[in-house]
């Protein structure tokens, strides 16, 4: 059995492209993993939320504040305010202005 040219070079096309991708996804994981292990070893805790997903947390409490889901959610905001304000280094781009913004809920 003889394979022609197009299937030998959809061969390799398609190994390098799955290796590609699983390589860049591994070196991309291990460089933000390294960057956190920096910062816990700077200080003891580190902010979980990007703003954008804190600013999406807050307007889910406020628009759902009887939901059986909110206590938890209002102290894992309130959690994430403290780190930051307690925190120099963060791992999200958070300005010190919007840090000030933050209020607990």
């Amino acid at each position: 059995m003889v394979l022609t040219p197009g299937v030998i070079g959809m061969l390799v096309f398609t190994l390098v492209a799955f290796w590609g991708i699983a390589i860049w996804a591994l070196v991309r994981t291990l460089r933000q993993e390294g960057r956190k292990v920096e910062i816990l070893e700077h200080q003891d805790r580190m902010d979980t939320y990007s703003p954008r997903s804190l600013a999406e947390l807050r307007e889910w409490l406020e628009e759902n504040p009887d939901d059986p889901l909110a206590d938890d959610a209002r102290t894992q905001y309130n959690e994430c305010v403290e780190v930051l304000r307690q925190t120099d280094r963060h791992y999200y781009d958070w300005s010190d202005e919007q840090i000030d913004r933050l209020e607990t809920v």
